[in-house]
């Protein structure tokens, strides 16, 4: 079989493939291989093409023995690192003096390696949210047993600590079932048509007692006008009551926080009638470094007062995948000194005065 067969059988494989003889040359490779590992690599050396030696040896083992191979290929896209599978096997009776070849072929595997490495930070992540109240509830047991044993007001100190840090597990539990629900349904599409105005309303209800806690005015702007979605009534409180608690708690120093609703018969952001709900503090606002991070599991923007706060770094991850469920969007604004403003983008199904 001459190159130009070689060339145009591989030609047809849709994954990354090369073939290199037994001097060693790279005597063909189809577009998405030249693409990978160099235009220019067409009888070139395979060894100053792919460089990695773990591939370089494998690939010299099959050439001597025939004996099939298989390992990796790291590389980069341009935007991000990239992973390979890479299967070494001897074909003989082929190649320009028909003492054979080694066939390679390149298999992404980046999406697994990255979802493996999702998995082992989650794990990570949980495993020290969880460390520090549990190592303080082991210590103040072990302290209540031994020298505050007969202290009264010590013990009586010790026991509110060890309940907010019992609520704060309880918390970040209660969050990760959530989180792990609305993962699970984010590919059902909500069936029910619901009444925004009545979800806002009963979020303003539900937080009004936190807001003047805290010192903060709620401020609805919202009109009359009946907005009508297909969604998840409980699912979207959620979203609200989360982002207008965070605005309360992060940003209250503002002294208000604002609900505003506007609908528009034509939404740049889904192509579509859509309505936006505006949930805007006027607190010391975001870093902006921070926010394209910041709907990301655990990740805090200040992780001393989102822990102070009671957060257990969830709640914007669990808002993210209800609002992709409901096709819709999340937008994040933030200047220093002057608040933050989060944007939920959601389609309408009509919208009657």
């Amino acid at each position: 079989m001459g190159d130009d067969v070689l060339g145009a059988l591989l030609a047809a494989f849709p994954l990354p493939t090369l073939a290199i003889d037994a001097s060693e040359r790279i005597v063909a490779a189809n577009v998405e291989a030249l693409t990978l590992i160099g235009q220019q690599a067409l009888d070139r050396n395979y060894v100053t093409m792919l460089r990695q030696p773990a591939l370089l040896d494998a690939i010299e083992a099959t050439l001597q023995d025939g004996k099939a191979r298989t390992t990796r290929y790291l590389g980069n896209d341009g935007a991000q690192d990239t992973t390979y599978t890479v299967s070494v096997r001897a074909v003989r009776g082929v190649g320009r003096d028909s003492a054979g070849i080694a066939m390679l072929v390149f298999e992404d595997v980046t999406h697994v390696e990255q979802t493996s490495q999702m998995r082992r930070d989650f794990v990570a992540n949980v495993s020290h949210e969880l460390r520090t109240p549990l190592t303080a509830l082991m210590g103040f047991i072990e302290t209540l047993r031994g020298p505050a044993r007969n202290d009264p007001e010590a013990a009586e100190r010790f026991l509110n600590i060890m309940q907010d840090e019992a609520e704060r597990m309880n918390r970040l539990v209660g969050d990760l079932m959530s989180l792990n629900r609305v993962e699970g349904d984010e590919r059902v599409r909500p069936t029910e048509v619901v009444f925004l105005n009545d979800v806002l309303e009963s979020t303003l209800r539900t937080l009004r007692s936190l807001a003047e806690e805290a010192g903060v005015t709620l401020e609805r702007e919202f009109g009359d006008e009946t907005v009508h979605l297909i969604a998840d009534a409980d699912q979207l409180k959620q979203v609200f009551t989360n982002l207008t608690e965070n605005a309360i708690k992060y940003g209250g120093s503002g002294g208000r926080v604002t609900i505003r609703v506007m609908t528009s018969t034509r939404e740049p952001a889904l192509r579509a009638p859509g309505v936006r709900v505006q949930i805007v503090d006027y607190g010391p606002g975001i870093d902006p470094v921070h926010l394209p991070r910041i709907t990301e599991r655990f990740y805090r923007a200040d992780d001393h007062r989102s822990r102070a706060l009671g957060g257990t770094g969830l709640g914007l991850a669990i808002v993210k995948h209800i609002i992709n469920r409901h096709r819709g969007r999340l937008r994040v604004e933030s200047t220093l000194g002057e608040g933050a403003t989060f944007t939920v983008i959601l389609p309408v199904q009509k919208s009657l005065a």
